[in-house]
């Protein structure tokens, strides 16, 4: 049997993905000023890891190369880019020298990260309503 919808599972996985996405770089974002606790570290920036599927389609060695497979969030890492200094004294998280230890971002990374993963949501939020209107013309054929 034919499935009208086939697309339809992966636009969904795709759709979930780039929301966990976006929802990760907004705690980045959220936690750009975040000075480290007494003692503590910073917050370390999170990215999402996508699971590549590309070698199950190709059929490596010891991946199945039947049928497709939608896309999986493999893992939420952590970077391991050094923490930002910034000279304020009078900080209560100041150390010696009246250096506080920030989180490892850089806003305009997140921006553009942001912006990429609402596109991508945005295409697949299209892939679905043309989708829809193919399916929709195509049971209204059976009608004539």
């Amino acid at each position: 049997m034919i499935s009208i919808l086939s697309g339809i599972d992966h636009t969904s996985a795709a759709l979930n993905a780039e929301r966990v996405r976006m929802d990760v770089v907004s705690q980045n974002i959220g936690n750009v000023n975040n000075a480290a606790p007494p003692g503590g570290k910073p917050y370390q920036r999170r990215q999402v890891v996508f699971e590549a599927a590309l070698n199950a389609q190709l059929g490596a060695p010891g991946q199945e190369g039947n049928g497709t497979q939608p896309l999986r969030i493999k893992e939420i890492q952590t970077t391991h880019r050094p923490d930002r200094l910034v000279y304020q004294p009078g900080d209560v998280n100041a150390d010696a020298n009246g250096m506080v230890a920030m989180p490892n971002i850089n806003i305009h990374e997140e921006m553009i990260d942001l912006m990429s993963a609402s596109r991508t949501y945005e295409a697949n939020l299209n892939v679905v309503k043309t989708a829809r209107s193919m399916a929709l013309q195509t049971l209204s054929l059976g009608k004539r």
